[in-house]
């Protein structure tokens, strides 16, 4: 962290001494206002399983400040270098430009998922990663053309009134059209993380983040190649833009959302498992499903609890699906390895321990439902007449929740799956 902050400090002394302190508190200024709004996208699309924090702002802050200061010094000596040899500048932006900046804001996510691969959990966790890597690369690049080529050099030659002006024209070009570029492009390396996380096969953990940064330069050089060919035709432009961008661009927002449900769906498959072995009754199975259902949830803890409650809840519906995607992982043979394994055994325990400890906070609370015992295949039900009756469980899961829970049992242990695609 030390290291990512002495780069953004001395990103922006370049900028403020090359440029002026002016524009560029009026790039900073201007660069910054969608970049809330982009966080917040990536952050509600990690809602069912979010990641720790610092995580986060290591990625985010890797973007901003390392890779705009590698990609700031690369390409600025390669449009030095192809200016000496006789060269367009315009090749620099097509073919160095996406290489460079395309490998640097993917650096930091491979860093994590090399360093603390447990951090990735799918194909979400990749996208949100290298997201956030590309916001801030984004909001960084945006001070230098925000700014200083449009504010400053704008008033320099014509005053403050026509940079305001240059300042707006660029701000509705490169924050309102196309302020999801980078993040479309670099998410392509982000599935790539994510297939890679959710595989035992060594050959596509080495090859599937190189196939994602490929496509991703491929559409950042294709991006760029548009813009460049735009200064002797913009139908060009609009023709690529509403023609192969935005397709693209909605075609991976539908995408995000599937993943994003499926991963409700997965969580209520995998832990179809424990409650059958009596971890969990299938009424809270079943509330894990979707969002509404996970709100619902949430809200009926608070009425039976209070504020506890409603945090224990909060809590109890992350571990279970943290546990699910771990579950998921076992399946697929992802800790074939011994010591993988046994961390892994470990964590499956430490998440229904606390599983456990969260129940215990909202559990057996709600006046109006009777007293349920789930033994991981029948209730135990007690009447208002006193007598406790079991019963079978219904294909619709009705029983109040949660339910008191009976002894549970011991989860079967997958053995290593080397077909872990089946």
């Amino acid at each position: 962290m030390g290291f990512i902050a002495a780069c953004g400090v001395a990103v922006l002394a370049f900028f403020g001494f090359s440029g002026g302190w002016t524009a560029l508190v009026v790039g900073v200024g201007s660069a910054v206002i969608p970049v809330p709004l982009l966080v917040f996208c990536f952050l509600w699309l990690d809602r069912y399983e979010p990641e720790p924090v610092k995580y986060l702002v290591f990625v985010f802050g890797w973007g901003a400040c390392v890779a705009t200061g590698v990609a700031l010094v690369v390409n600025t000596t390669g449009s030095v270098l192809a200016e000496r040899a006789g060269l367009s500048d315009s090749l620099v932006a097509v073919l160095l430009a996406p290489l460079i900046e395309e490998s640097m804001k993917a650096l930091g996510p491979i860093l994590l998922f090399w360093r603390r691969p447990r951090a990735y959990s799918g194909l979400i966790d990749g996208i949100v990663y290298c997201g956030l890597s590309a916001t801030g690369f984004a909001m960084v690049e945006n001070i230098l053309y925000l700014g200083f080529k449009g504010y400053g050099d704008t008033a320099n030659e014509s005053g403050p009134a026509q940079g305001a002006v240059a300042l707006i024209a660029i701000f509705v070009v490169r924050i309102l059209m196309t302020g999801f570029a980078h993040p479309l492009f670099t998410s392509m390396t982000g599935i790539g993380l994510g297939v890679a996380s959710r595989t035992s096969t060594r050959s596509v953990r080495f090859l599937a983040p190189i196939a994602g940064m490929l496509v991703a330069m491929m559409l950042h050089g294709a991006w760029n190649l548009m813009s460049v060919t735009a200064t002797t035709s913009a139908w060009v432009l609009l023709y690529g833009y509403f023609a192969v961008m935005m397709p693209i661009f909605l075609a991976m927002v539908g995408f995000a959302l599937w993943l994003r449900s499926n991963e409700g769906r997965l969580t209520e498959r995998v832990l179809t498992e424990y409650a059958h072995a009596g971890w969990f009754s299938p009424p809270e199975v079943a509330a894990l499903a979707t969002l509404g259902r996970r709100l619902s949830a949430r809200r009926w803890a608070k009425r039976v609890a209070g504020d506890a409650g409603a945090k224990a809840m909060k809590a109890f519906q992350f571990d279970a699906t943290r546990l699910a995607l771990l579950r998921d992982g076992m399946r697929r043979g992802l800790d074939s390895e011994p010591n993988r394994r046994m961390e892994t055994l470990a964590e499956e325990r430490q998440l229904l321990n606390a599983l456990a400890a969260y129940r215990q906070v909202f559990v057996g609370r709600d006046p109006q439902a009777p007293r349920a015992v789930w033994d991981g295949q029948r209730y135990h039900i007690t009447f208002p007449d006193g007598m406790v009756r079991v019963l079978d469980a219904p294909p619709t899961p009705v029983v109040p929740v949660p339910v008191v829970l009976g002894p549970p049992q011991p989860v079967p242990v997958y053995a290593a799956n080397p077909y872990p695609y089946r």
